[in-house]
């Protein structure tokens, strides 16, 4: 029973912490400037998620699998963004 809430727990954490990308997302949408995003940052954390969705694809671990899909689906929306709305000095 223990471990059922917390696999759930796992699960629903797992998909909902990269939802908090949302406000990013829309505050980047409604200003159309990324000037104060690091692109280093954007593409290292996008890439690193990138790079560990095979294991959380081929795993067992269900929140492990749930958060690899969502993270890269919400922060390639995050990254598409700042690399679009990049100011040319």
């Amino acid at each position: 029973m223990a471990n059922d809430l917390i696999e759930k727990m796992g699960m629903f954490a797992g998909t909902a912490l990269p939802l908090f990308n949302i406000p990013l997302i829309i505050r980047l949408l409604k200003r159309k400037s990324s000037d104060d995003f690091s692109i280093f940052w954007a593409l290292g954390i996008w890439s690193c998620s990138v790079v560990i969705l095979p294991q959380a694809l081929r795993t067992d671990d269900m929140a492990f699998k749930l958060f690899g899909i969502v993270n890269v689906v919400f922060f390639s929306m995050v990254t598409f963004l700042i690399l679009k709305y990049r100011r040319k000095a």
